[in-house]
Formats: structure tokens, sequence, C-alpha cells
């Protein structure tokens, strides 16, 4: 991997992989990772998307639990025991995430990212996987320059909970995209639903879709829940919606 910059947070400091086009200026595009770390598969994601012509920034947010190195996993989990076995560990990293922690962390997020070389002044782009979705609904909703925000194979953003990530939508001004891995425990169909409720209620331009018999994890080609179907379906959508809504 490319070497790490460094970016405050709220607590600390966070690790971050950057990707750029080759040459001039871009919209910015944030890139929240899913729990199992800042690692190759995640700069090669933000290299796909800086190819459209965005820069990329993708922060280790699980920071709080340890470095990139101590917070992602060292056995492949492409081997189905192996994920399964890292599943079980996953819970102690992400305890700290509450929805306070991560709303005190994207401001940071988004003001590193808009000071990044060779970003454009005006709107930004967020995407994230896993509990990355949650990251990019409630960045939507805190800040109103987030123009665009994808959420994929998303994990609990539309819950019962009084502080579930899609109650922000109340004041997102963003465009959506929304890829839901298929017979997914982290996200039922009731939750689904509640999303797509709010995403109405609010008049929000959304386009939401379960992709068929796409595991939780789909895009993560490192992990035995990798999905390739479902994987370059969300890189055309989220292509899509990044064009439309950050280059008008």
């Amino acid at each position: 991997m490319r070497p790490f910059i460094e970016i405050p947070a709220a607590d600390g400091t966070a690790e971050a992989v950057v990707a750029r086009p080759d040459r001039g200026a871009h919209p910015g595009v944030l890139l929240c990772i899913d729990a199992v770390g800042l690692r190759e598969r995640i700069q090669d994601m933000a290299d796909r998307i800086a190819s459209w012509g965005y820069v990329v920034l993708a922060p280790n947010t699980m920071y709080r639990s340890g470095t990139a190195a101590e917070t992602t996993p060292s056995t492949d989990l492409r081997i189905p025991q192996e994920r399964a076995a890292y599943g079980k560990v996953i819970g102690e990293y992400l305890a700290p995430l509450t929805g306070a922690a991560i709303d005190a962390d994207l401001p940071h997020y988004l003001a590193a990212l808009r000071v990044l070389d060779r970003v454009t002044d005006g709107p930004i782009g967020v995407t994230g996987y896993c509990m990355g979705a949650k990251f990019a609904t409630r960045a939507a909703g805190l800040d109103p320059s987030v123009a665009a925000a994808g959420g994929f194979h998303g994990a609990a953003i539309a819950t019962s909970d009084p502080d579930s990530p899609h109650r922000r939508l109340a004041d997102a001004r963003a465009a959506f995209v929304y890829g839901h891995a298929d017979n997914d425990g982290s996200n039922p169909p009731e939750d689904v639903a509640r999303l797509d409720a709010m995403l109405a209620e609010h008049g929000l331009q959304a386009r939401t879709a379960v992709y068929p018999d796409a595991p939780h994890g789909f895009t993560m080609s490192d992990t035995a829940s990798y999905q390739e179907a479902g994987a370059e379906r969300h890189f055309a959508e989220l292509r899509e919606l990044f064009d439309a809504s950050l280059r008008a």
C-alpha cells in the first residue's frame, strides 16, 4: 500500500488513504470504510473512484481502537472460516463508534478532504460500506455541502433507535444511492422500508435497491462475501450519482 497520511479526528489522529487522478483539480469524495479496516482493498476502491475524476480520502474510522494495522485482520478472509472467525472480534473495534462519536469525527474528515491538494471548492460526495453507510448517511444530514451519498451493504442505517442514521435525512440536501445486500441480518427488510419511507418523506432524490443474491460485504474482493455482479453494479451506480451531482 501507499504510505498513509495522518489527519485530525475528534479524539486523536486517524491514518488515511488518498487517491487522486493524474492531473487537474477535481471534486472531493470521502470513502467510509467497512469493519474490516483500512487496507489494500480500500486503496483499490479509492483508486477506482479517483480514476473517474475525483480526489478520494479514506480514513481509518476505527482509530479509537487502534491503528490501521491493528484493526485489520492478518488472516485471509477469502476463506469462509476465517471470515466467520473475524466476525467475532469486530464488535470490540466498533464499540466506540456511537452516533455521537461519528458526528464528532465527520466534520474533521470532511475538513481534511476539502484541504487536500487539487480538491475543488464546491459540493462533495460520500460513499460508505457496511458500517461506513452509517457515516455516509449521517454526513449528508450534518453538512449541506454533501451533494451525493452512497451506502452499500449497509448495517443499521434505519433502525428503530432514536439516534438511527436515517433520522438525519430530514436535514439532507444530497442525492442518494443505496445498494442493499440480499437477506442481510444487519439490514432487514423492515429497515430497508424504513429508509425508503424517510427518503420519500423528505422528497430526496434517491435510487435504492436490494441486489439479488448479494451477501453482506459484496463489494469486498478480499473476503468470502465478495460478489462480482453486486460490486460492479455498485461502481456503476455510484459513478452515475457522483457525475450527476458533483459536476453540475
